[in-house]
């Protein structure tokens, strides 16, 4: 694959034969994102978890201290006074029924998260081959299925990030951008891993956590120590 000028130069600051400490590697991924936007850093987690075993898999969600960085669009499903609630707080679309059609006919998806309440998983389910490969199908273990949509809107509207195993048993998830400071990239580093350290399968033999590397949106990985977090 043919890289561009500007990775190769950021690329050069990256020692791949080096595992990096938490601060070191937030400062080095702020000066190895040199895109012209303001880049979102991801962390990719690989696990030992073996994805295909119900007891081995990994979903969760957890509210970074200092958010994403991202303003997130958020759809909640719910009727009556849970409706009026998810507007009161912040929610950019509430409905029912009638939203059905519009993503199913119209492949109308301007929108990030979605919440519903349980009552209104029935009508959800029915665009379960629209959401469900996008990974936008609510779950109760991410928080996304609850009666309390107030809450649910303000957590995602305030950071809340979802994570899960990918088929090769690895976590992709954002951890800010480029321009937040190397202590808001590692308290929210920080609070991640902890969440997923707390997540860890109790059948799961062997080491858990096998390797964690950060990268901007455009720039090179950075290979993080995992000793700590054995």
């Amino acid at each position: 694959m043919k890289r561009g000028k500007k990775y190769v130069e950021a690329a050069k600051a990256v020692d791949r034969a080096t595992t990096y400490e938490v601060p070191e590697a937030m400062a080095l991924v702020k000066k190895v994102s040199v895109a012209k936007f303001d880049e979102t850093i991801e962390a990719h987690i690989r696990t030992g978890c073996d994805g295909r075993h119900a007891d081995q898999q990994i979903r969760g969600a957890v509210v970074l201290p200092h958010g994403t960085g991202k303003s997130v669009r958020v759809l909640v499903f719910a009727k009556n006074a849970k409706a009026d609630e998810a507007l009161a707080a912040g929610a950019e679309f509430v409905g029912a029924e009638e939203l059905v059609p519009k993503i199913q006919n119209e492949g109308w998806l301007d929108f990030d998260v979605v919440v519903a309440t349980p009552d209104m998983m029935g009508v959800v389910g029915r665009l379960g081959r629209v959401l469900g490969p996008k990974g936008l199908m609510p779950n109760p273990k991410a928080g996304t299925v609850t009666m309390d949509v107030a809450k649910a809107v303000k957590d995602i509207k305030a950071g809340k990030i979802e994570y899960r195993l990918d088929k090769t048993n690895i976590i992709h998830v954002p951890i800010g951008k480029a321009s937040f400071t190397e202590e808001q990239l590692s308290d929210n580093f920080q609070t991640l891993i902890e969440a997923i350290m707390k997540a860890r399968p109790s059948t799961l033999k062997g080491q858990y956590l096998k390797s964690i590397t950060i990268s901007p949106t455009m720039g090179p990985g950075i290979k993080l120590s995992t000793a700590k977090f054995a």
